[in-house]
Parts: C-alpha cells; sequence; structure tokens
C-alpha cells in the first residue's frame, strides 16, 4: 500500500490571515458603564467578550465614522484601564483609524461599545419577558405535579396514564430549569 502526502502551501494572504486570527492583550482606559455593557451582552449571548470585542472593533465603516464625528472625550467621566483579549487584526484595525483620523483608541472602543446599548434596551424588556414566562412556567409545573400525585394515588405507579403523565413532567420540568438558567443567567442585565 503506497501512501501519498499531502502537500500544503500556504501564500503570504493566508499566513497574514491567521495571523490577523492570533490573540493579543491590549488595555484600554473605558468607562464602568461600557465596561459592564459589553460583560452583560457577551454573557447573555452566551459568547466571549472577545468575540463580541472584535465584532463591534472589526466594523471598520462604523469605527471611521465614530472618528469622523468624535469631538471631545469628556473627562468628567471616570475610567479605569481594562485588559481584552483581542485579535490582531482588530488591534491594527483599531490602531490604523485611530491614527488615521487622530481619535484615541479608548475613544473609539468606548464609543463602539455605546453603539451596544440600545440591544441591551432590547433584551433587558426581553429578559422582563422571560421572567414572567418562568414564574407562569412554575405554576405550570406546581399544577402538574398535583395531578401528577393524584394519578399516583388513583391509577398507581404501574399505570400507563401515571407512566406518561409522570414522563412529562420530567420534560417539562427539564424545559422549567433550562428557561431557569437562562433568566438567572440575564440577571445581570437587572443592575444596568
Amino acid at each position: 500500500m503506497v501512501k501519498t502526502m499531502i502537500h500544503l502551501e500556504f501564500s503570504k494572504e493566508s499566513t497574514a490571515g491567521l495571523r490577523g486570527r492570533q490573540s493579543v492583550r491590549t488595555t484600554f482606559r473605558l468607562s464602568q458603564r461600557s465596561i459592564h455593557a459589553l460583560s452583560i451582552l457577551a454573557r447573555q449571548l452566551g459568547i466571549k467578550q472577545k468575540s463580541l470585542f472584535d465584532h463591534l472593533i472589526d466594523d471598520t465603516l462604523a469605527l471611521k465614522t465614530i472618528a469622523r464625528e468624535f469631538d471631545d472625550f469628556d473627562n468628567s467621566v471616570q475610567r479605569v484601564a481594562k485588559t481584552y483579549v483581542v485579535s490582531r487584526k482588530t488591534l491594527e484595525n483599531l490602531e490604523m483609524v485611530s491614527v488615521q483620523y487622530d481619535t484615541p483608541r479608548d475613544a473609539l472602543v468606548e464609543f463602539s461599545i455605546e453603539r451596544i446599548l440600545p440591544l441591551i434596551a432590547r433584551e433587558k424588556v426581553k429578559h422582563a419577558k422571560r421572567k414572567r414566562v418562568l414564574r407562569e412556567m412554575q405554576h405550570y409545573v406546581d399544577a402538574g405535579l398535583v395531578l401528577l400525585q393524584k394519578a399516583e394515588n388513583d391509577l398507581g405507579v404501574e399505570d400507563p396514564v401515571f407512566l406518561e403523565l409522570y414522563s412529562m413532567m420530567k420534560r417539562i420540568k427539564n424545559s422549567c430549569r433550562n428557561i431557569d438558567d437562562c433568566v438567572v443567567r440575564g440577571n445581570s442585565m437587572d443592575s444596568f
């Protein structure tokens, strides 16, 4: 049996693309509100902050729009240094726009994060509805457990109707637990 060896070649473009995906650490001075917003949304969406950060800063058109409209970075707002992991490409993009438009990197990052605030507001509204659905679901589970107990008393644990009801309640309780996990994950939005 003859083994063939596959020969792979990488162009300069593909190796540059791979280098662009490398993660790097960088520090920005941001308001607590921006730091909190990024953290909340990443958690709510179930993605890493790096992915959300890269998505916001990779949008060159939006960065340039922010830089063109930039007036002043409000120095009355207290900012703290926060280190993030971002892709090398994202950082290069940020640096390029910052230099090209003579706009501070921190300002570009903070205003990019401000773009997600309407999304957080919409998610807060949905979160309140999820909490209401969870409460209703818990009442439903409680009523189902009462019915299950009644079926056990009336029919016995070997009866096919009881077993079907038991199986259904088990699935409903699992779904309720999953909904509860979703609500708990979103509770951090309540403080925003």
